[in-house]
């Protein structure tokens, strides 16, 4: 994506230290993932619209 042009080396490197937070707090069960237990029952509701993705072109 760096070598496209799609995705600045800054916003790379964003996305790196945020990956590495988020496996730092999987590996120590903190944050969001702490409470495995609410995960595991968590259903979608099916009055819910399904998510779309937007319909215009990446962000440059």
């Amino acid at each position: 994506m760096r070598r496209l042009g799609i995705v600045t080396h800054t916003e790379h490197q964003a996305v790196d230290a945020a990956r590495a937070q988020v496996l730092a707090m999987l590996e120590e069960r903190q944050g969001p993932f702490a409470g495995t237990r609410a995960w595991t029952t968590w259903r979608w509701n099916p009055a819910w619209p399904p998510p779309r993705l937007p319909q215009h072109g990446p962000a440059r």
